[in-house]
């Protein structure tokens, strides 16, 4: 018989600062390397080993060969739990220059997973509410037909999306900003198409995302207001 929720073996995974840094590396949703998740948590490569050894053995990431190269993922479910534990959690100290600076540049705009958070993320969201792309709708949100139209003209069709069991368009409360961005299957959409038309760049192993001047200005011209 299976007794209740081990909840503290869970914490004691996530205490350690070093897993800790590549959970949060892992939260920008793309599947790394070892050697990458390394240098990203600023640690040697048999220490990232070890941690990512604990955490796929505690059932917090998934490894997957891919070639030659294993990269590592978050299991199910684990971002939305990082994500909400990001909401309780202090500010990190500030030790740098560098610190800072990336500090700045995770609250402008980040994956939060597979869809954009931050002040952008945000401000896009707020500017799709008001337009009435978006409507809210019992702590969620629902396209609207003026939506449907709006989103194919970036060419997002909302009927096509693969929703995979999850919802089209949720809410999802932005731990730096503490106002809602967009998640769901659109908001995963609205991420990559942002990409392909490059309005949005990514940065390798990292959560941090630049918005490019071009991405500025067709922002504002779809969605008619500016939104950095």
């Amino acid at each position: 018989m299976a007794g209740d929720a081990d909840l503290a073996r869970v914490a004691a995974l996530m205490a350690d600062r070093g897993r800790a840094a590549i959970l949060l590396v892992l939260l920008g949703g793309r599947p790394q390397s070892a050697s990458a998740l390394a240098d990203a948590a600023g640690m040697s490569r048999p220490s990232a080993s070890g941690h990512l050894r604990k955490l796929v053995d505690g059932g917090l990431l998934v490894v997957e060969p891919v070639g030659r190269r294993k990269l590592y993922r978050l299991a199910t479910a684990v971002g939305d739990a990082v994500e909400g534990l990001l909401l309780v959690a202090p500010p990190a100290e500030v030790t740098s220059l560098r610190t800072a600076l990336r500090g700045d540049n995770l609250r402008r705009a980040r994956m939060c997973y597979d869809h954009l958070a931050g002040t952008v993320g945000v401000a896009v969201a707020e500017a799709l509410v008001g337009r009435g792309f978006l409507v809210e709708d019992d702590g969620s949100y629902r396209v609207s037909p003026d939506g449907v139209r709006g989103l194919s003209a970036v060419g997002i069709e909302v009927d096509a999306l693969d929703r995979g069991g999850r919802p089209l368009a949720r809410r999802c409360m932005d731990w730096s900003e503490r106002r809602y961005h967009l998640a769901g299957s659109l908001g995963a959409a609205l991420m990559s198409r942002f990409v392909e038309l490059r309005w949005l760049r990514l940065h390798e192993a990292s959560r941090v995302v630049s918005l490019t001047p071009d991405g500025r200005q067709g922002l504002a011209t779809w969605l008619e207001r500016e939104v950095a």
